[in-house]
């Protein structure tokens, strides 16, 4: 059942970075755009774990400073994206930001919570941390390169996080409380920022599609990371994020085809090893 949840969670994530996407090419990359689609997925998303939650309130003090951390985390994150998906498509994009979320908890749960290290997994991270190779090219622009990185580390953090919250033996919330209090913390700065940051001249305004696509965003997100909590106490950290990073990068470039942003030969083939990589987590039997 939890293997089905990761499956789940992954396509609402090669769903959400299309979307993402169209925001963004819809409203532009500014701080105050990034803000206001900060707001409006937040928003979103905190309504459908409502939902999920069936509007039952939970607090704990250490659950609230976890999710102010993920929260900052996801700003950083959201922020990264747009500068990044302005020089990158979105398969490359995908390859950044899913290989830094699995190879930071991977290392985590090895390092820090005895996890196996099993050749299965040896050989699945080295054909993804190859793949992530392959996308590198010369002459990208040095201020690029550095959203790049931010995308590949706060993606990676966002996990970090999640297996911190699982493992804590403090008084905590359930999954659906933390990520009902992740999304607060994100949604409230939000609103108060935009209060004080002015709106840049030309900015295009919301439009119904933009406005769907921010909303849907949020919500597909806010549920993907949940499920992705929940697996967390029964699948491990270096197993479950590298099946999220190969799952991600295969759904996100297959809707490459349909966004008019085709991916390369060389971002096909880079793809394809991750993939190659993901395989051998399950079909090596040590």
């Amino acid at each position: 059942m939890y293997y089905a949840l990761i499956l789940f969670a992954v396509g609402l994530f090669g769903g959400g970075f299309m979307l993402n996407d169209v925001y963004r090419k819809a409203r532009g990359e500014s701080l105050y755009v990034s803000l206001q689609f900060t707001l409006l997925s937040s928003a979103a998303g905190l309504i459908a774990l409502l939902c999920l939650n069936g509007f039952r309130p939970e607090f704990t003090v250490f659950t609230l400073i976890m999710a102010a951390a993920a929260a900052l985390v996801g700003f950083g994150f959201t922020f990264c994206t747009f500068k990044a998906l302005g020089s990158i498509n979105l398969s490359l994009y995908s390859l950044f930001s899913m290989l830094g979320g699995m190879l930071l908890p991977f290392l985590q749960g090895i390092l820090f919570y005895g996890e196996e290290m099993t050749v299965a997994k040896a050989v699945g991270s080295a054909l993804i941390v190859l793949a992530l190779a392959l996308t590198v090219r010369r002459g990208e622009k040095k201020r690029g390169t550095v959203y790049y990185a931010g995308v590949f580390l706060l993606n990676g953090l966002s996990g970090v996080l999640s297996k911190l919250f699982t493992e804590a033996p403090y008084p905590k919330t359930g999954a659906a409380g933390y990520s009902v209090l992740i999304a607060l913390c994100t949604a409230l700065p939000a609103a108060a920022a935009l209060l004080i940051i002015k709106k840049p001249g030309g900015t295009p305004g919301h439009t119904k599609g933009a406005l769907f696509s921010g909303a849907l965003n949020g919500a597909f997100n806010r549920i993907a990371n949940y499920l992705l909590v929940v697996s967390l106490s029964h699948v491990d950290a270096s197993l479950q994020y590298p099946m999220v990073t190969g799952g991600v990068m295969a759904v996100s470039t297959a809707l490459c085809f349909f966004t008019g942003s085709r991916p390369s030969r060389r971002e096909l083939i880079a793809v394809g090893v991750a993939v190659t990589g993901l395989l051998a987590l399950f079909l090596i039997p040590v």
